[in-house]
């Protein structure tokens, strides 16, 4: 393995130590900005302005969508000024976004949902820095902490964004709340000045570079190793569909609306961030797709506790505990499977984790779906019982394959990409 202090590509003086938990700071904004207010508070100050579920239905999923097609505009953090630049410049910006919204006199109005929106498609920057600043880091124990990190934070942040806002929201007004959520995306990127510095593409010449990149994506993803990657990013295990699902499904176990509030919100967030951080715990030894898919089976088997077991309210706490749990740590481990397929960073490396990680919202979108599906056509077990049986195969067909496998290849090509960065 890498140490965690290293020279440079030139051979020169050690680089800038690693500091993996730096990466649960570095994505607080894209947190407070995603989960605290669009897929949290978001609605709530919605109904509180008249805006009916419907509406505030469709703005919320219009503003979801720039997680799914970031990849489009992701690589621009690859170029010209360095990543963690790239980062605060961002956070600054989607903050000076979400502030001019907060002063319009409705949410739901076009040019309050447009600035949200342009505030999203900036946010997205800030997960493109993040993934290629941890695909610099040398070492597999730095790279699989800052995975924990990196999940435990954004889901963290999220919770707590959430929390402030919905407190606040009944005591100040709108533009009052807007100056808190800028302050919470702006000030948290200022943890970029601690990150190790980045290296900007270029001083190779334009014709230089354009081949480095393009050697660097053939050597990602047009070869024969990145089919069972790009698999393991596509498969259903740990999707975390039903984290969205489950709200919807208490009433089925005669759970009451303050009890889905706490434990599918607050408390909800927070076991999934005590997940992401205990994943760090697991030994470096264990490769990535292996933990991951692991975990996976896990993470099935919690849900088998609400498919199977009686529709009690003490079945939907102790399956809804262990799934959340469970699928924080699955969160982890994906990370680390997407710095494992990433490579080395390279020239590249935030437009190849942008792809990379959009991959994982394709699961979420068809098991969501197959999971509705399955409640209409067999009721309430069979939603959490469709997830477990195609979890749960898809997991088993990837793990063979990787135990299979020896561990090699993984360090030569952190390696080789970073040699030519």
């Amino acid at each position: 393995m890498f140490n965690g202090e290293h020279k440079d590509a030139a051979g020169g003086s050690p680089a800038s130590p690693e500091r993996p938990w730096l990466f649960g700071l570095l994505i607080a904004p894209m947190a407070v900005l995603s989960n605290g207010v669009i897929g949290g508070a978001l609605s709530y100050m919605f109904r509180s302005q008249g805006v009916g579920p419907a509406r505030g239905a469709e703005i919320i999923a219009l503003l979801s969508l720039p997680p799914t097609i970031y990849f489009l505009w992701s690589p621009i953090t690859d170029f010209w000024i360095r990543r963690r630049t790239w980062l605060m410049v961002a956070a600054i910006a989607a903050a000076a976004g979400m502030l001019i919204a907060f002063h319009e006199h409705s949410l739901a109005g076009p040019l309050a949902v447009g600035l949200m929106f342009l505030s999203a498609c900036l946010g997205q920057l800030i997960v493109a820095g993040c993934g290629g600043m941890m695909g610099t880091l040398k070492s597999e124990a730095s790279r699989r902490r800052a995975s924990s990190f990196y999940q435990g934070g954004s889901l963290a942040f999220g919770a707590v964004a959430v929390l402030v806002l919905v407190t606040l929201s009944a005591k100040l007004q709108l533009g009052m709340l807007g100056w808190i959520v800028a302050a919470m995306i702006a000030l948290p990127s200022l943890a970029a000045l601690a990150a190790p510095e980045q290296r900007t593409v270029g001083g190779l010449g334009l014709g230089k570079t354009l081949r480095q990149i393009w050697d660097e994506f053939k050597d990602t993803f047009l070869r024969w190793r990145a089919i069972p990657y790009t698999l393991v990013m596509v498969f259903p295990m740990a999707s975390g569909a039903m984290i969205a699902l489950l709200p919807g499904l208490a009433a089925d176990y005669h759970i009451t609306g303050r009890q889905v509030a706490w434990i599918n919100g607050l408390g909800g967030a927070l076991l999934m961030a005590g997940g992401a951080l205990s994943a760090s715990l697991v030994s470096p030894k264990v490769r990535a797709p292996v933990a991951y898919l692991t975990v996976g089976l896990v993470n099935a088997a919690t849900l088998a506790v609400l498919w199977l077991g009686p529709l009690r309210p003490m079945v939907y706490f102790a399956g809804t505990v262990l799934f959340l749990f469970t699928i924080g740590a699955g969160y982890a481990f994906f990370t680390a499977v997407v710095l494992e397929f990433l490579g080395g960073s390279g020239k590249s490396g935030s437009a190849r984790y942008s792809i990379i990680n959009s991959l994982g919202n394709v699961p979420v979108a068809y098991m969501t779906f197959i999971d509705g599906r399955s409640y209409a056509r067999w009721g309430a077990r069979a939603m959490p019982g469709a997830d477990v049986v195609l979890s749960a195969i898809g997991a088993v067909i990837l793990l063979a394959y990787f135990l299979s496998r020896r561990r090699k290849d993984t360090e030569q090509d952190l390696g080789q990409a970073e040699a030519g960065a």
